[in-house]
């Protein structure tokens, strides 16, 4: 017999040796990559080397589905090992969820190896096309040409019928209108909406949050989000925010209870349900329901250890649900399982001295360790270092961390660095760049940013007005370039519950 009828016979030995390892529950995915690689090339020694590798146990060889069930429970240290053995082998699903915990790290080095992954998968994958365009529509300063390549790949998933193509596809034309000055988003969206397509009411709904208009669209978020709910599980938050916001305790309880049984079934994520939690609690939004979060949170925090961080961060929002001990054993479990978030909110608490005495210093080195993962951790290392806290003032080291952490959203470092340039604590006052900045902060719409935006205007002449309304304006510049408008990340995640963005 050939070597070609013994790899396509459908009872060789090379069919019982992996047959056995599905018989004993392990994934196939490896075993079909070798079928197919052998069958691909016509050399003899490489299809015995095959036969030999599944001969001798395929046991030893990496595996997709503990790699994608390693993902799902936070383990993203053994998921990435089997990812890399399998992406090494040219596996393209594997080198599409390798990328993705690329991204999920908010390294920005790790980020650029990201897109060169997606690129090595994206001409065989539609799964890795659209999250090499939804990374080129959220890419900070992405060119006109990558705008389009974003368009043109989302578009070519989504005719393969990939799923979430639409909504960054949206985001993409309200995010860079000059870049498509014929595509009207409202009218696109419209036209998706009446062509049926899934995915197109969701994008309806990323327009009302763009826009501003949420909360004048609730009972339309309802009903979209009702009709969606059984094949988009975002649409739970939604519901959520929906239901907070308009002060409907009942039906609110009565998602929850569909949320959890979907939980149980195992086609809602526990990062939904954490994301639902988080809502509860969320005051902004209406009249909290603390204990019910608590509750949610309690159930997921084992096999998901992101909850670990919520249900701390629930303690220092409401003391009155556990006690300090309690707290520090959720940020310990979280900082076990490398959550960043852990870092950031063990790093306030030392910062504020709120539940453990004050202490800058180790303040300091927890905010470190989120530096890059959580915007946040530069503002509060730039106060410490603005403030004199560890005894004196570093007043370059607060303006590079502040610039940075206001250049990511962060706009209360606005008001900061205003303040170091006004103040002239640590360095020479700057009143130019004292006015820049204050005016950047009058988006906090606090009293505070606003007295300080109109004090510092008045002291300006009218020569050192004109330069400073100059220097604000190319500020405003470096910031459009970065990031043309704030959108919601929940647009850029997965239907199946992963954040791939």
């Amino acid at each position: 017999m050939t070597i070609s009828k013994i790899l396509n016979a459908p009872h060789t030995l090379w069919e019982r040796a992996c047959s056995r390892r599905d018989q004993l529950g392990m994934s196939d995915a490896p075993q079909r990559l070798l079928r197919e690689q052998a069958r691909s090339h016509t050399g003899y020694a490489f299809c015995a080397l095959a036969l030999a590798v599944s001969l001798s146990g395929c046991a030893g060889l990496p595996d997709q589905r503990l790699a994608n069930e390693a993902l799902k429970r936070g383990d993203t240290a053994l998921a990435a090992q089997n990812y890399q053995q399998l992406a090494d082998l040219g596996y393209s699903e594997a080198q599409v969820g390798l990328a993705d915990i690329q991204v999920d790290s908010r390294d920005p080095a790790q980020i650029k190896q990201a897109e060169a992954t997606y690129r090595a998968a994206a001409s065989v994958s539609p799964r890795a096309q659209a999250r090499l365009g939804r990374l080129l529509v959220a890419k900070p300063g992405s060119t006109e040409a990558e705008q389009h390549e974003a368009e043109g790949l989302l578009k070519k998933a989504s005719a393969a019928s990939e799923g979430n193509t639409l909504i960054p596809l949206a985001m993409l034309y309200l995010q860079y209108p000059h870049s498509f000055p014929n595509v009207n988003a409202q009218q696109q969206i419209s036209q998706w909406r009446a062509e049926g397509k899934p995915e197109a009411g969701l994008a309806q709904v990323l327009l009302y949050r763009t826009q501003g208009t949420y909360d004048q669209h609730l009972d339309e978020v309802e009903t979209i989000c009702k009709a969606a709910l059984n094949t988009t599980d975002i649409c739970y938050v939604e519901l959520a925010t929906v239901y907070q916001k308009q002060a409907k305790p009942e039906q609110q309880a009565e998602l929850i209870k569909q949320m959890q049984a979907a939980h149980a079934r195992g086609t809602v994520t526990a990062q939904r349900v954490d994301s639902v939690a988080r809502i509860l609690s969320d005051a902004n939004l209406g009249k909290t329901d603390e204990k019910t979060a608590q509750s949610l949170l309690e159930g997921i925090a084992p096999g998901y250890p992101a909850s670990w961080v919520s249900l701390a961060q629930l303690l220092y929002d409401f003391p009155e649900l556990g006690d300090v001990d309690t707290m520090m054993k959720y940020l310990d479990n979280g900082r076990a399982a490398d959550q960043p978030r852990a870092e950031l909110l063990l790093g306030k608490l030392y910062y504020e001295g709120k539940m453990v005495p004050a202490d800058a210093k180790a303040a300091e080195e927890h905010f470190k360790k989120a530096v890059d993962r959580e915007v946040a951790a530069d503002y509060y290392l730039g106060q410490i270092y603005r403030r004199g806290y560890l005894g004196k003032v570093y007043s370059q080291k607060a303006l590079d961390h502040l610039l940075k952490a206001a250049r990511n959203g962060q706009n209360s470092a606005d008001f900061a660095i205003a303040q170091l340039f006004s103040q002239g604590k640590g360095t020479k006052p700057d009143p130019l760049n004292a006015y820049v900045f204050s005016q950047l902060a009058k988006a906090q719409n606090t009293p505070q940013a606003t007295e300080l935006a109109q004090t510092l205007e008045a002291q300006l002449p009218p020569a050192q007005l004109a330069e400073a309304q100059r220097l604000l304006k190319q500020e405003q510049a470096v910031r459009s370039a970065l990031s043309q408008n704030t959108l919601e990340l929940h647009a850029l995640e997965e239907e199946d519950g992963e954040e791939s963005l």
